[in-house]
């Protein structure tokens, strides 16, 4: 996100008097303005007037009209596709953070969840994963990257680690399903109840926004997520990249009682 800082004149922060001098509008935040209101009506998928139409119709400079649409690529509102052009993007997937599974998440929004297997193997602890897992350093953990999809569409690259010497067999029963939680609630009778999630942002990696169909260094939403059983014991540690453009979460808060 592009950010612009204006100045206070001193003398009117010193003697208390009501501020009138306005910061400086930036023409290409203006311009974002009117773009967003050009096409909230638009259905999903319109097609935006290319960057020379907009710089002639809005009597500004290619330079503002781009930056003007990077800034809505990047909140999401606009979808640019390469040799095509700039679309209106469609709503993002509103997800409410709970400790449920993927394909539970998307079929509770109305989409079918698929996933690809992009790796699975058995990898040393490093001292996090060591941590993470309750497994000393070197043992065996297996790990699982996945491309998620919601219709067809890539929504995740989901990293997950696993005590490879608690769950036997996994990497194999994996295979015939596209659910992890299912299966080591029946195979393993480990059923998640409690985890430590947190939520940042990093730049898209070239392999990443490859694999999901955005830019390099655009924003991506980097989750991380520690479960643990009844027991206490920790089962899974998690990293997944969701696209920023496509996803956001919810959290119902409550305050605490005295």
């Amino acid at each position: 996100m592009v950010s612009y800082a204006c100045s206070v004149p001193p003398t009117s922060a010193r003697n208390g008097s009501a501020l009138t001098t306005q910061p400086r509008i930036p023409k290409y935040y203006a311009l974002k303005s009117e773009l967003v209101e050009m096409t909230r009506a638009l259905p999903p998928g319109s097609a935006v007037p290319p960057e020379r139409m907009l710089s002639l119709q809005f009597g500004t400079s290619r330079t503002t009209v781009r930056q003007a649409l990077q800034e809505l690529v990047v909140e999401g509102r606009l979808e640019r596709i390469q040799g095509k052009g700039t679309f209106v993007a469609k709503p993002k997937v509103v997800q409410e953070l709970r400790l449920t599974s993927y394909t539970e998440d998307m079929r509770a929004q109305g989409l079918e969840p698929t996933s690809t297997l992009l790796e699975i193997g058995y990898v040393l602890a490093d001292e996090i994963l060591a941590e993470r897992l309750a497994v000393k350093r070197s043992a065996r953990v297996l790990r699982i990257e996945r491309l998620r999809l919601a219709n067809g569409e890539p929504m995740a690259i989901e990293t997950t680690h696993l005590a490879g010497q608690r769950f036997p067999g996994l990497r194999r029963l994996l295979a015939r399903s596209t659910s992890l939680y299912a299966v080591l609630a029946q195979e393993y009778g480990i059923e998640l109840l409690e985890a430590e999630e947190t939520i940042e942002t990093v730049p898209a990696p070239p392999r990443e926004a490859h694999l999901l169909g955005t830019d390099v260094g655009l924003p991506l939403l980097l989750l991380s997520r520690h479960s643990r059983d009844a027991a206490g014991q920790p089962i899974e540690y998690v990293r997944s990249l969701y696209r920023g453009d496509r996803y956001k979460f919810v959290a119902h808060l409550q305050r605490p009682t005295s």
